[in-house]
């Protein structure tokens, strides 16, 4: 029988496990994107949006030698215009040491596939304008990168102020 080759890889659904590893990643992918000065994530804080529960976003792995090295975590979404759920994936991270491999493909390819099965109307993402090479890979998979839209977004003490 032949050993895997050592840059295999393979997905899975995120287990308990696992929180501790996305928790690391997304602490790089901060960096990597310079919003360190934004992270509050903590395991203990995302461990029952994915398992609790109401879990509210769903995760994928990528594994290689038994080593997360990657993941993708996406939520549920809706389109009044279509009358049809969506996927929208939120992060998206393969550790520098296995990128080139095709990991970052195969996650938002099989995050794409559950959107199919699923039969969802749409299947969306963000991307920071500055980073080519996601735009990049983005588009030979068949995305459209949205000119004419722009994330909103409230939080803080401008978001509690909804509260009154």
């Amino acid at each position: 029988m032949n050993s895997p080759a050592p840059d295999a890889f393979s997905i899975r659904g995120a287990e308990l496990r696992d929180v501790v590893p996305i928790v690391a990643m997304i602490r790089e992918l901060a960096e990597f994107e310079h919003l360190t000065h934004l992270l509050q994530v903590t395991p203990e804080k995302l461990r029952p949006h994915l398992f609790g529960e109401r879990p509210v976003v769903e995760a994928l792995v990528a594994e290689v030698a038994g080593e997360v090295v990657g993941f993708a975590l996406f939520f549920t979404t809706f389109s009044t215009f279509l009358a049809q759920p969506g996927l929208y994936l939120e992060d998206l991270y393969v550790k520098p040491a296995h990128r080139r491999l095709g990991v970052g493909s195969a996650l938002v390819g099989r995050v794409g596939r559950m959107a199919v099965e699923r039969e969802c109307g749409r299947f969306e993402w963000s991307v920071l304008d500055w980073n080519a090479r996601a735009i990049e890979l983005y588009e030979k998979m068949g995305a459209t990168v949205m000119p004419d839209w722009r994330i909103c977004r409230v939080t803080g003490e401008a978001l509690e102020r909804f509260r009154t």
